[in-house]
This record gives C-alpha cells, sequence and structure tokens, in this order.
C-alpha cells in the first residue's frame, strides 16, 4: 500500500487517493503500537532488575505497557470495511405507546452519556421529534471520532424495557420497544458507484420542535430531502443555519442510499435491516427494572443488575466489548 502511494498518477483520484492515505495511517499506528509492545516486554525484565528501580517508575511501564495492550485487544475487534467511520444512530419508539416514546428517550440519554464519558467521541443532535404523550418519537444522533460505527454498531437492534408503567394508574408492569438503526457515515457514496442526481432530491424546509415542544429554531431552517426514485428521505432540524441543515441531511441520505445499495446487493444482511418487527421475539437487549433488575445482551449473553449505571450513566463499555468479542468467536 504505500508503494501504491508513490506511484504516478496516485492523486488523479484525490477521494481514492485519501482513503488509501487513511487507511495506510490507520495500519501505520497498529504497527507502532506492535513495536511498542515488542520493546517494552524485551526491556521490561531488564527494568525489574535494575538495582535501586523506583516502584514509581516499574509502575509507569506497567501502565504504559497495558494501555498499549488494551488497544491492541481493541483494534482485533474492527476488521470491517466501515468500521473507523462516523455513525449515525436512529432511536425510534416501537409498540408500547407513551412507554415506548418514554423509553426511546432514554435511550438517547443513554447514548448521549455514553458519548460524554467517552472522550474519544462526540455526539451531535440532528434531529428530535417529540412523542404524543412523553418521550420522543424518534431520534437522529451523529457520532463522530475514531472507530465510532465499528463500536456503535453493536447497538442496531431491538431493545426491551420491562418495568411498572409510570403511565398506568393501576401501577401494572408494562414491556415497551424501541429500535436502535446504526450506520456508517458514508462520505461519498460514489464510491459505492451510486450517483445522487441533484434533479431527483425533493428539498422541503419547515419549523423544528425540540425538547418540551419548544421552538428550536425561529425560522423555518429544519430541513427534509427525499430522493424520490427510492423514496428515501433524510431529516437535520437542529441547526439554525438553513444551508447547516441541509448539508447534514445530504451526510445522511448519503448513508442511507448507501445502505439501500447494500441490502439490494446483498439481501442476506439482515443485520443491517430496517425492517425489523419493533416487537416481541426480536430484541437484542432487555432491560429490566421490574420485579428485579437487569440488563442481558441477547447476543453475548453479558447481564448485569447495575440497570442505572447503563441506563442513565451511559455505562456501556463492558456490554458492547462483550459483542465485539462474541462476534470476533462466531466469525473466527
Amino acid at each position: 500500500m504505500t508503494e501504491q502511494s508513490t506511484q504516478e498518477g496516485f492523486w488523479d483520484d484525490p477521494r481514492d487517493a485519501q482513503q488509501v492515505l487513511k487507511m495506510l495511517a490507520r495500519k501505520q499506528e497498529l504497527a507502532d503500537a506492535l513495536e511498542t509492545v515488542e520493546e517494552k516486554i524485551e526491556f521490561l525484565p531488564e527494568i525489574l532488575g535494575e538495582e535501586g528501580a523506583r516502584e514509581s517508575d516499574i509502575t509507569e511501564e506497567l501502565r504504559g505497557l497495558e494501555k498499549t495492550l488494551s488497544y491492541l485487544r481493541r483494534r482485533q475487534y474492527f476488521r470491517g470495511p466501515y468500521d473507523n467511520r462516523n455513525a449515525f444512530i436512529f432511536i425510534q419508539a416501537g409498540a408500547g405507546g407513551a412507554d415506548a416514546q418514554d423509553f426511546a428517550n432514554m435511550l438517547l440519554s443513554m447514548y448521549l452519556s455514553y458519548v460524554e464519558r467517552n472522550t474519544q467521541f462526540s455526539a451531535e443532535l440532528v434531529e428530535y421529534v417529540p412523542g404524543s404523550d412523553a418521550g420522543i418519537k424518534r431520534a437522529l444522533l451523529s457520532i463522530s471520532g475514531e472507530y465510532a460505527y465499528g463500536t456503535l454498531q453493536t447497538e442496531r437492534g431491538v431493545h426491551r424495557l420491562v418495568r411498572v408503567s409510570p403511565f398506568n394508574a393501576q401501577g401494572q408492569r408494562h414491556t415497551s420497544f424501541a429500535i436502535v438503526q446504526v450506520l456508517p457515515e458514508m462520505e461519498d457514496v460514489g464510491e459505492q458507484d451510486i450517483e445522487i442526481d441533484h434533479n431527483d432530491l425533493r428539498i422541503d424546509t419547515f419549523r423544528s420542535s425540540g425538547p418540551g415542544g419548544q421552538a428550536v429554531n425561529t425560522t423555518d431552517s429544519a430541513v427534509r430531502i427525499t430522493h424520490e426514485p427510492t423514496g428515501v428521505v433524510a431529516t437535520a432540524q437542529t441547526e439554525r443555519s438553513q444551508h447547516k441543515n441541509r448539508d447534514i441531511a445530504m451526510r445522511i441520505l448519503r448513508s442511507k442510499l448507501w445502505h439501500k445499495y447494500q441490502e439490494e446487493r446483498q439481501e442476506k444482511r439482515e443485520e443491517m435491516s430496517e425492517d425489523v418487527s419493533i416487537s416481541w421475539g426480536n430484541h437484542i437487549r432487555s432491560y429490566v427494572l421490574d420485579p428485579y433488575q437487569l440488563v442481558k445482551d441477547q447476543r453475548s449473553g453479558y447481564q448485569t443488575n447495575q440497570v442505572y449505571d447503563i441506563l442513565k450513566e451511559g455505562n456501556l463499555d463492558e456490554i458492547i466489548t462483550s459483542v465485539l468479542a462474541s462476534n470476533i468467536y462466531q466469525t473466527s
């Protein structure tokens, strides 16, 4: 790949050249990490046996080694061609009425808390549609950061909540559902042989609604773009600038068209389907608040009783890692 970057004509296609350089940088980063581990392991016995070696120095060396090993362990999970891309997270309330809309809002808060505690990521709320009675009908987050899609694709699927309903006067337990869809941000769908003819786009503007039903904007700056040949729709509403919302909506549209293209080329890719039934029997994870407390992921088998630590604090690292590890095990 290094030789390819030095060949004549390499920059004839700047987009392809940039992708090659990004991949080369990631491979070089991995090679440097492996070299660092090899050096540390080679000299560690010498440091430990050094007369007068300070405990603080030894501890620092061990911490540095553990940090690099942790990075390498995490890198092994990311083998897909789009794992290092930014990600879009779509959250939609499913069966369960007001409870489901409230649950969808809980998931939105959970992912925002997760990003807040993981400084390698940043989040942008792109769309927010309040529920008719509580919570949200749907929301869209744009997540930026290293391996954002590779990490967060573990959240794709139907999520299930069991609790005593705060909306039920009899205090009965209620089961509700929400679906989480995760797509990689495609910087240029042209690389997938998809071209967007702007004559095929219908662009509508409207006034946004934010949390609590209050206006996010004072003008009609929200943008909805419809790709008429396919019916694919992308919406952005959180920016005050109509121009910025249009740019964001186009980013979303590219990813959705890429996704549709992938489905058409390979119909068996059911794990990325947006047609999953948001109901019983299809959930990937359960959050039980009553009669006991338990979060269980159906794919990896990971479970914990620290429900509020996950839902309120966004402490998803262990559960995400368990799913990534199980995926590696199943495909190896």
